[in-house]
């Protein structure tokens, strides 16, 4: 982004330093992300009434026959897991940034 269009969105937003304001923006969406991954943990905890270490350790989509859904549902609930656990450290270090 060139010089001129960041001055000239702080001068639309009345806010300075835009850098802060582009940390904030990206500090929100990164929440809005994480909160995505925590409804999906949740909603895995609650349809097999057990957390994800339990529910691998176990071998669930083993035991269930290794259905499309149950194999969906460990991709997507591995993915929502590493996905809450890396947006925390990154938001950690861009609120340094304020």
């Amino acid at each position: 982004m060139s010089l001129t269009v960041l001055k000239k969105i702080e001068e639309i937003l009345e806010e300075r330093p835009i850098n802060k304001l582009i940390v904030k923006a990206l500090i929100n969406e990164l929440r809005r992300k994480l909160s995505e991954y925590i409804l999906i943990d949740e909603m895995m905890r609650k349809k097999y009434g057990m957390g994800f270490e339990e529910f691998k350790a176990k071998n669930i989509v083993k035991e269930k026959g290794y259905s499309f859904e149950v194999e969906s549902d460990y991709c997507d609930w591995e993915l929502a897991i590493d996905g809450i656990k890396t947006i925390k450290e990154k938001i950690e270090k861009l609120e340094k940034l304020l």
